[in-house]
């Protein structure tokens, strides 16, 4: 499925805080600087995503798929389309910490790796280091 993928602008973020929010996922650093936030839309919006940080390394964040939209393989579509983006971005390796979805990435290539070798500059994120629970799966994907 194809998926379009729009930039979020600095006034669209309060909607995406909402979603994440009753998805149970991080929200409080959504407008902090190093933060790219895309929406998702097939027919309709279907649902949100972002990546975090500079260089070959980022975080792939907020990740969440509308309630009524799930279960039609739209999260698949989704993050295949953010991991385009990141491409073209330069971007050679993705990050993630999750407390729910670790099978989901996994069944993506997403692989599970020793949150202590982490690269400087995903470790030092307020995800890692203030965010996510010390108990969060962390999986790296090389793209």
């Amino acid at each position: 499925m194809e998926l379009t993928a729009t930039s979020l602008g600095p006034d669209e973020i309060a909607k995406l805080a909402s979603f994440l929010e009753t998805a149970n996922l991080p929200s409080a650093d959504l407008a902090d600087p190093g933060r790219l936030f895309f929406q998702f839309e097939a027919d309709s919006l279907v649902g949100y995503g972002g990546l975090e940080g500079g260089g070959a390394d980022r975080l792939l964040r907020s990740i969440v798929v509308l309630p009524d939209r799930r279960g039609h393989g739209l999260g698949r579509a989704l993050v295949a389309t953010l991991e385009r983006q990141a491409r073209n971005l330069g971007v050679e390796r993705l990050h993630l910490l999750t407390t729910t979805a670790a099978p989901f990435f996994r069944t993506l290539g997403y692989a599970d790796a020793d949150r202590g070798a982490a690269p400087p500059a995903v470790a030092a994120s307020r995800e890692f280091t203030a965010l996510c629970p010390a108990s969060a799966a962390y999986l790296m994907k090389a793209i």
